[in-house]
């Protein structure tokens, strides 16, 4: 019974064979009114059962011809193209067409997708496509399905391999590898990057060297000048081994999508890269995510293993549907941090009203660390200001996205006028952005 129902679930029948058996009909029709045509019929009759019977026994004598196999990594990184390889292998002597169908994870929504190939006699082929996630989590991969036909095409036998796996989405731990490798070719200005000169105002002393032009005067060693006859200037290394902090606003404002990621997954993404500079800068970085009374500090550290500890920390982050309580966030960051810190909040206002509410509290926590808002620009908003508007409708439409276009600027005002800073930027410059922006503030000897 057992080969019998595999035989049923892996056998199918082909359009070709309807065909066939459509003209079979259509010459036993003809030779009801034209009997000589009935031996027409039968002859046609006996070779497609025949063929059947050939194409059968070519597919299913041998017992497991057909193999397949999936490479991938054991984990994905999310917004990224992550590369999936399937190898076949014909273990037939003769050569075959097929169909291959990957089932998927459910969070592709993908019901379709299939690849046709052709394989020669014992011949084995790489196939590889790509795909996308959108989501963290635990992605369930199923078997893989081959459809085999012969040459012949009457018949179709489907393999089945099981090769259930399930695989991780990080965040986008590509792109972190893709600016390490920048920074080793030094072609990060060309991601936008831009790595500026440091004049060390620190008091921790490196070495003294000749005066050359744009070196600060007020370094002058003027001791050494005279041993030397010839200007010499006291050279300072940037201040290392400080607090940085990402803190990632989890509430419902970080759920508004953009091109298949949320807010707050651009921001962990973020995040990331940016822990592994400040880490390379010599600094502490850490990690602070809050939402409506749930706060969670990972302490910073320099250590090797702390970029591991941020991202498995990123990966099970999940946005809440509650308003986020900077309140609350305060005392935490008060109770946590003694010491005075960079802090890059990732938030998001979409007007001036809710800075308002909150503005207490940001007020509050950059009295005793350095702060840092970075927040969103709505892109379809400014698509729809740049837009050429036709008839009456179209213009209140960009009137009132101007009006929120004028409140995100307006928003940098006031955070300003405070002494907060802020950084507006879109989703898709997010990471170069806040990087920049630290490097920024690290030649300025602020952070």
């Amino acid at each position: 019974m057992g080969i019998l129902s595999r035989f049923y679930r892996s056998f199918f029948l082909s359009l070709r064979l309807y065909l066939a058996l459509g003209v079979v009909i259509v010459l036993f029709v003809t030779a009801f009114f034209v009997p000589v045509f009935f031996q027409v019929a039968m002859t046609a009759l006996v070779v497609c059962s025949a063929v059947l019977l050939l194409d059968m026994a070519l597919l299913y004598l041998p017992r497991n011809a057909m193999r397949a196999e999936r490479r991938m990594s054991d984990r994905f990184s999310n917004g990224d193209e992550n590369e999936v390889e399937l190898i076949i292998r014909n273990g037939y002597n003769f050569p075959v067409q097929l169909e291959i169908v990957d089932e998927l994870p459910f969070q592709f929504q993908r019901r379709d997708f299939s690849m046709k190939a052709g394989l020669k006699a014992r011949e084995e082929k790489h196939y590889t496509y790509k795909l996308r996630p959108v989501e963290r989590g635990e992605y369930q991969f199923g078997g893989t399905h081959l459809y085999v036909r012969s040459a012949f095409g009457l018949v179709t036998r489907r393999y089945t391999e099981a090769l259930e796996k399930a695989v991780k989405v990080y965040p986008s731990f590509m792109q972190l590898r893709n600016y390490e490798l920048f920074s080793i070719k030094h072609k990060l200005n060309e991601m936008g990057v831009h790595r500026k000169r440091v004049i060390g105002h620190s008091m921790e002393f490196d070495h003294i060297k000749e005066y050359t032009r744009g070196d600060d005067v007020r370094t002058l060693n003027w001791k050494a000048t005279a041993r030397r006859g010839t200007l010499m200037v006291n050279n300072f290394i940037e201040e290392r081994s400080q607090q940085v902090y990402c803190v990632i606003d989890k509430g419902r404002n970080m759920k508004m999508p953009f091109d298949g990621l949320t807010l707050l997954d651009y921001a962990i993404n973020a995040s990331l890269v940016f822990s592994n500079v400040a880490l390379g800068k010599g600094d502490r970085a850490g990690l602070v995510t809050f939402t409506g009374k749930q706060t969670e500090v990972l302490p910073s550290s320099s250590k090797k293993v702390q970029l591991n500890k941020i991202l498995e920390q990123l990966y099970a982050q999940t946005t809440a549907w509650t308003e986020s309580d900077f309140e609350r966030l305060g005392v935490h960051l008060r109770a946590s941090l003694s010491q005075r810190s960079l802090l890059i909040l990732f938030t998001n206002f979409e007007s001036i009203t809710s800075l308002q509410r909150q503005m207490p509290f940001l007020r509050q926590i950059a009295k005793y660390h350095l702060l840092l808002v970075v927040f969103f620009e709505n892109t379809e908003i400014k698509k729809l200001n740049e837009k050429q508007v036709e008839g009456v409708e179209q213009i209140y439409i960009q009137v009132i996205a101007q009006k929120f276009a004028h409140e995100k600027k307006q928003i940098v005002r006031e955070l300003a006028q405070y002494g907060i800073m802020s950084l507006l930027t879109t989703p898709e410059h997010l990471t170069v952005d806040v990087v920049n922006k630290y490097l920024e503030l690290k030649s300025r000897m602020m952070a």
